[in-house]
């Protein structure tokens, strides 16, 4: 497994999108956090299976395209830290 760090940029603060992000992340066997970064982007940790990495994020494109103007994405070795997918303050 790996992990994926995702930076969301465009108009993703006050608008739903780590409440959407947690809420999409259930559906598939992904474990990690979502939370707003001082400089108004969204930052996304995720560990799981690619295939299911990828239909979520395939899912986030679908749901917040109006949303994200921007994704960068860095991936590197799973941790296994993660026991669920949380939103983090």
């Amino acid at each position: 497994m790996n992990r994926k760090t995702c930076h969301f940029s465009g108009h993703v603060q006050g608008v739903g999108f780590r409440y959407t992000l947690k809420s999409l992340a259930a559906r598939y066997a992904v474990a990690g956090y979502v939370k707003n970064l001082f400089d108004g982007r969204v930052e996304m940790v995720m560990e799981g299976p690619e295939d299911q990495m990828g239909r979520l994020l395939a899912d986030i494109s679908l749901q917040m395209a109006g949303h994200v103007d921007e994704v960068t994405i860095a991936v590197s070795p799973a941790t296994g830290e993660f026991s669920g997918f949380s939103i983090r303050h």
